[in-house]
Order: structure tokens, then C-alpha cells, then sequence
């Protein structure tokens, strides 16, 4: 009984300390992955990586050439920190060195470390000591960092998409940063607001362009998302301009246009903090008016005030909004532009716009190295008159 109780515990005894190390080792992978473990094990791996591919290029020179330690050294500047990423490169020069005796001089045949091979491990390794030191700065490990851009982007994306509107109304829209890039300085907010009745937009354009604004923007969507609909309409862009101030950026101002819809009687509102003018297109003459508020640039000064134009979208009628981005160039009148978007846009009365704003977009300005934006509320021909 006593030897059978013995060599009970100590099976026990071993599968405890077997299960901590798988434990210890999980979570040490987890964590380093998320940015908050040591990187001890990755390094462990090169460290054994380098002495292995200096032994393979010692016996087989022609299939493992002295330029393969160049491997370890690019896995070690996307995996490790600074201090453990010297202890590899410490590694890598002593195993050159060994590399370059046992070979012997660069001079005397093929398949030996040559000047030009130090070059290049060393210029990868000043690479990897540069990536690594960015990402130490950052604190997010190299697999989380591209997975939290995509996170970030596609959360500006869903926070951006417009409401479902009833029966009797279409929207569309479309966001293209400059340069083919994924943030934009341009961005959407929208709610339903007042049981539903009142659609609010706000649109956008911090100062910048591409991923130099894309932080800013994103910061400000989020915040112009939490002001939306929590405050009177006439109260948001006072509320927003006291925002921008108390960032204190030195490039922090910004233009928005906020559009108060009623879905129920088609009346409107339009603030604008120093935005381009809205264009309604009257169904009934074919022809498209400007539409704007009166207000400054966002972010300027604090008491600014904003005063509402008002309108109203009857049966038919359409109405645009957009950024300097669409209608504004180095070479040309920002009238020009305007004249140049109503004219495409007048291809697609017939059609009720389905599919428009992306087509406006490339038609008028694919090749402008600026973010552009375009939204549009279109009222269905047959949706009864306006009461």
C-alpha cells in the first residue's frame, strides 16, 4: 500500500508540474502576443535558429550561403524587443565570424563570407532594429498591430453607414481617401432621432488630408457619434466647436455641414460650420439651388454661432452633400467644380440616383489627390405629397 500510495503521488506529482508548463508556456505566448509578456521563448527559438544555419552553411555552403543568417535577424526585428533583438544580432556576428575562419578568405572561392555578405546582414539588421524600436514605442506587437488597423478602419466604416430609411426615401453614399489609402480626414455620422422621424447627418472635413487626418477623424467621429442625437440640433456644432477646442491641436479646425431631416413632411434644416454649400435638386424645374447655413470653421473660436437654412425635399427631389475634396482643384474655381458635379449628377434624374454617388465620384474627381466624400438624399417621385 505504502510503495502503490507512493507511486501514485508521484504520477500525480509529475502530471501537476507537466500541466503548469503547458500552462506557463500558453500563457506566455498569449500574453506576449498581446503586447504584456516576455519574449524569452521567441528568442530562445532564434538564438538555436542561428548556431543551426551556421553549422548547415560550414558543411553545404552552396545550398545554405552565409547571407541566410539574414533569416533569423528579419524574424528577430518582427518579433523582439530592442534589448533581446542586440543579444540575436550578438549571436549572428560571432556565428559570421566562425563562418569566416572556418570557410576561409572570400578570395580563394565561392561560398564564403564576403564583404558583401556583411552588408547585407548588417543592413537588415539596422532595418530590424528600426522596426523594432517603432513597435516598442507603439507597445502592440506586430501581428496585433495590423489586426487593430483593421479593427479601427472597419469600425470608422460601420460608424459611418447611414441609417435604413423608410419607405418613400433612398440615401447613398461614398467615402474615398486620398491616395487609394484606408483613413480618410472625411467622415460620416448619422442617427435616427426623435422615435425615428428626424434623420440627423453630419458631415465632415478635418483640416489634412489621408492618413495625417485619419487620427484626427477618427477621434472626432467617435466623439460627433456621442453628441448626436444626445443634444437639440441646433446645440451639436456649438458643442462640437467646443470639442475641437479643448483638443488644442495645432492643426484643429475642421468644416461640417449637420442636416436635420423630417422624414415624416420632407422639412430640413442645414447648419454649416464653414462646410460647402449643400445642392437641392427641385424636381419640379430640373434645376439645382444651393443650400447653406452661415457659421465659422469648427475649432477656430470659442461663442461662434450657427444659423440654420431651411428647405424642404418634395416629392422627386434630391438633396447632395459633399467635401471640397469632389469639386475643388488647383487650376479651377470651386464654382466650376460645383458646375462640373451638377452636370454628371444630371445623368441620373432619370435612374433616382441608385448607384450614384460612387459613379459622381470617379467621374469627377477619380485622379485628385484628396479625400472626397458624397451623400445623397433622394424623396421617391411617388411618395405622396407633402403635408
Amino acid at each position: 500500500m505504502t510503495r502503490g500510495a507512493g507511486a501514485d503521488s508521484f504520477t500525480a506529482r509529475m502530471r501537476k508540474s507537466a500541466h503548469r508548463v503547458r500552462i506557463a508556456l500558453r500563457r506566455s505566448g498569449v500574453d506576449y502576443f498581446r503586447g504584456d509578456g516576455s519574449d524569452w521563448i521567441a528568442l530562445a527559438g532564434l538564438l538555436l535558429t542561428v548556431p543551426a544555419l551556421a553549422c548547415a552553411t560550414m558543411f553545404t555552403p552552396v545550398w545554405c550561403a552565409p547571407s541566410a543568417l539574414v533569416l533569423p535577424i528579419v524574424a528577430g526585428g518582427l518579433l523582439l524587443r530592442p534589448a533581446s533583438l542586440l543579444g540575436l544580432y550578438a549571436a549572428a556576428a560571432a556565428a559570421l565570424i566562425v563562418e569566416s575562419v572556418t570557410l576561409g578568405p572570400y578570395t580563394q572561392g565561392p561560398g564564403r563570407v564576403t564583404p558583401g555578405t556583411v552588408l547585407t546582414v548588417a543592413a537588415c539588421g539596422l532595418f530590424g532594429l528600426l522596426i523594432a524600436q517603432f513597435r516598442s514605442r507603439v507597445g502592440v506587437p506586430w501581428r496585433r498591430g495590423g489586426t487593430m488597423l483593421f479593427d479601427l478602419r472597419e469600425r470608422i466604416r460601420v460608424q459611418s453607414k447611414l441609417p435604413r430609411l423608410p419607405q418613400g426615401w433612398h440615401r447613398e453614399m461614398a467615402l474615398r481617401p486620398a491616395g487609394g489609402q484606408s483613413f480618410s480626414g472625411d467622415f460620416v455620422v448619422a442617427a435616427r432621432t426623435n422615435g425615428g422621424r428626424t434623420l440627423e447627418v453630419v458631415l465632415t472635413d478635418v483640416s489634412g488630408k489621408g492618413m495625417d487626418a485619419g487620427s484626427r477623424a477618427l477621434l472626432l467621429s467617435g466623439a460627433f457619434g456621442g453628441l448626436l442625437g444626445s443634444l437639440p440640433p441646433h446645440g451639436f456644432l456649438t458643442a462640437a466647436n467646443g470639442y475641437l477646442l479643448r483638443q488644442d491641436w495645432d492643426e484643429g479646425f475642421a468644416t461640417s455641414i449637420h442636416l436635420v431631416l423630417d422624414l415624416d413632411s420632407g422639412d430640413y434644416e442645414l447648419l454649416s460650420a464653414g462646410h460647402l454649400p449643400a445642392l437641392q435638386l427641385h424636381a419640379g424645374s430640373g434645376r439645382w439651388e444651393e443650400k447653406s447655413g452661415e457659421g465659422p470653421l469648427l475649432g477656430v473660436y470659442d461663442g461662434a454661432q450657427f444659423d440654420p437654412a431651411k428647405g424642404t425635399l418634395r416629392p422627386g427631389d434630391v438633396l447632395m452633400l459633399f467635401t471640397d475634396g469632389l469639386v475643388e482643384a488647383p487650376d479651377r474655381d470651386i464654382s466650376e467644380g460645383i458646375d462640373r458635379l451638377t452636370g454628371e449628377a444630371d445623368r441620373y434624374v432619370s435612374s433616382t440616383f441608385e448607384g450614384a454617388a460612387w459613379h459622381l465620384i470617379e467621374a469627377v474627381a477619380k485622379d485628385v489627390n484628396d479625400d472626397r466624400a458624397l451623400l445623397l438624399i433622394c424623396r421617391d417621385a411617388d411618395a405622396g405629397p407633402v403635408l
